[in-house]
C-alpha cells in the first residue's frame, strides 16, 4: 500500500494540520475516499495545488482511486496553466471540501503513475515528469530509513504542493510513515516557530530567514531533524542554525525525474557543504563529457548519474509516455559533483551553468559562492561563467551586500581559494532572481 499510514485503522486526532483547520486521520480519509469515487472514470487529473488541507486530500483521493495527478502552481500564469492543461491532457478539479465516503477502494498496482509533476522549465516549456506509486514507495521508505523517521514524527513545512520537497516528502511522507503533518501555509520564521514538531523541512532560503532571526531560530532547538533541500545551502546558514539549535541541518539531493537520492544520515555525520550518501536502492557515479567514469577522490569534478528504484517512468507528451533517457539505467541529472572516498557528494552545481571553464581550468561555481559568502559584508551570492575571448569563461559573481567594494572581494576570494578560482568580475545587485523553491535563476543573470 502506498498510503499505509493514511489506511491505518488506528486514529489519529489532528493528523493534518493546515491554515483551514484540523483534521483526524478518519477525517483524511473520508476525505480522500470521496474525492477518490469521484474520479474513478477519469483518466488525469489536475488540481490548483494551493498551500492548504483540500490539495492533501485530493492528491491522497487521485493516488486511492489510482488516477494519476497534476498539481498545478496556484501562482501559474495563463500560458504556464494552459500548457500544463494542454500537455497532460488532464481534467482539472474542484476540491469538494464537505463530501466524506466509507468505501476505500482496492489497491492499485505499484507501477501504476501517481503523479505528473512539471518541472519549471528553465530549459524551454515545462515537462510532465511521469512518477509511479513504486518510485514514491521506495524513496518514502529509503527516506524513513536514513531518517529515522516514524509515526511518532510530527513534520512542520510550509513548502508548495507541486514539487517534490513540499508535495511527496512533506505531504505525502506522513500519509505512507505515520505521524502528524503541520502545513503553515507559508515558511515564515514565525509560523516554524510557532509549530511544534520533531522535523522541519525548509528551502536555502527559508533557513536563511530562520537563522536571521536568533528566536526563531532557538524556537526549534526541540526538534530532532532540520532537513534543507532543493538548492545548496550557503555554509554560514548551516553554521548559523548549529550555533542556534543546537544541531546541524541535514541536507539531501535530489531531483523531480529522479526524486530525492543522497542525504545525510539522522545518526551520522552532517557536512556543510555535501548533501551525504547514497539511499538504499540507489547508486551514483561520476563521468566526463564522454561518458567516461571518473575517479572517486573528492577533487574531481564530472556530471553526477544516478540509478536505482526512485527513477522516474518517462515525460508526458501529448497523452503518451516517453520513456526515460537512460543509459544502461543510469540517468545523467545535469548536476557536475565530486564523490570523495568515503562516498559523500558534493553538488558543484547545474553542468550548463556551474561548471565554469576557464583558462585551461574547470571550476565549480558552488566552491566560490561559499568563499564568498564568508565575507561578512555578502547576504547572497550568485556565480557563474561569461564569455570571454581570452579565457573562454570569465568567472563571474553577482552579490547581494552591505557596501564592499569588488577589489575588496576579488581579494579575499584569493586569498582562499587558488588564483584561478577568484571572481574576474563581481557584479552589485539588490535581490538574486529566484523561483517558487529559493533555487536563483542563473540563466536571468545571464541574460541581464
Amino acid at each position: 500500500m502506498l498510503l499505509t499510514a493514511l489506511l491505518d485503522p488506528a486514529d489519529l486526532d489532528d493528523a493534518l494540520v493546515a491554515p483551514s483547520g484540523r483534521h483526524s486521520r478518519h477525517d483524511l480519509l473520508g476525505w480522500a475516499a470521496a474525492i477518490a469515487r469521484e474520479l474513478a472514470a477519469v483518466p488525469i487529473v489536475a488540481i490548483d495545488a494551493v498551500p492548504d488541507a483540500s490539495t492533501v486530500a485530493a492528491v491522497a483521493g487521485a493516488l486511492l482511486a489510482g488516477v494519476p495527478i497534476v498539481p498545478i502552481p496556484p501562482d501559474a500564469g495563463t500560458l504556464e496553466r494552459q500548457h500544463i492543461l494542454a500537455d497532460s491532457g488532464a481534467t482539472l478539479i474542484d476540491v469538494d471540501r464537505d463530501a466524506r465516503e466509507t468505501t476505500i477502494p482496492a489497491e492499485p498496482p505499484a507501477s501504476r503513475p501517481a503523479l505528473v509533476l512539471y518541472t519549471s522549465g528553465t530549459t524551454g516549456k515545462p515537462k510532465g515528469v511521469v512518477i509511479s506509486r513504486a518510485a514514491i514507495a521506495a524513496d518514502l521508505d529509503a527516506l524513513a530509513e536514513a531518517w529515522g523517521w516514524t509515526a511518532a514524527d510530527t513534520l512542520v513545512h510550509g513548502l508548495p504542493l507541486y514539487h517534490v520537497h513540499g508535495l511527496v516528502l512533506g505531504a505525502l511522507g506522513p500519509l505512507r510513515i505515520g505521524g502528524r503533518l503541520t502545513h503553515t501555509g507559508r515558511p515564515s520564521p514565525e509560523a516554524y516557530a510557532q509549530s511544534s514538531g520533531t522535523m522541519y523541512f525548509g528551502v536555502p532560503t527559508v533557513w536563511s530567514r530562520i537563522a536571521g532571526q536568533p528566536a526563531a531560530a532557538r524556537a526549534l532547538a526541540p526538534a530532532r531533524l532540520l532537513v534543507s533541500g532543493s538548492a545548496p545551502l550557503p555554509a554560514p546558514v548551516f553554521e548559523d542554525l548549529l550555533a542556534l539549535t543546537g544541531q546541524a541541518p541535514v541536507e539531501r539531493y535530489g531531483m523531480t525525474e529522479t526524486l530525492i537520492t543522497i542525504s545525510a544520515r539522522a545518526a551520522g555525520e552532517r557536512r556543510p557543504g555535501q548533501v551525504g550518501l547514497p539511499l538504499t536502492g540507489i547508486e551514483s557515479r561520476l563521468v566526463d563529457e564522454k561518458n567516461a567514469l571518473l575517479p572517486a577522490d573528492g577533487s574531481t569534478i564530472g556530471q553526477l548519474q544516478i540509478r536505482g528504484t526512485t527513477m522516474f517512468d518517462g515525460y508526458l507528451r501529448d497523452g503518451a509516455v516517453t520513456p526515460a533517457p537512460l543509459t544502461d539505467g543510469w540517468y545523467t541529472t545535469g548536476d557536475v559533483a565530486t564523490i570523495g572516498e568515503d562516498g559523500w557528494h558534493r553538488i558543484v552545481g547545474r553542468a550548463s551553468t556551474d561548471l565554469i571553464k576557464t583558462g585551461g581550468y574547470r571550476v565549480g561555481a558552488g566552491e566560490v559562492e561559499d568563499a564568498l559568502l564568508l565575507h561578512p559584508a555578502v547576504r547572497e551570492a550568485a556565480v557563474l561563467g561569461l564569455p570571454d575571448p581570452d579565457l573562454g569563461e570569465r568567472i563571474t559573481a553577482f552579490v547581494v551586500a552591505d557596501p564592499v567594494s569588488e577589489a575588496d572581494l576579488i581579494a579575499f576570494v584569493a586569498e582562499r581559494l587558488a588564483a584561478h578560482k577568484r571572481p574576474r568580475a563581481v557584479r552589485l545587485v539588490s535581490e538574486l532572481p529566484r523561483n517558487a523553491m529559493g533555487k536563483v535563476q542563473k540563466a536571468r543573470l545571464r541574460d541581464a
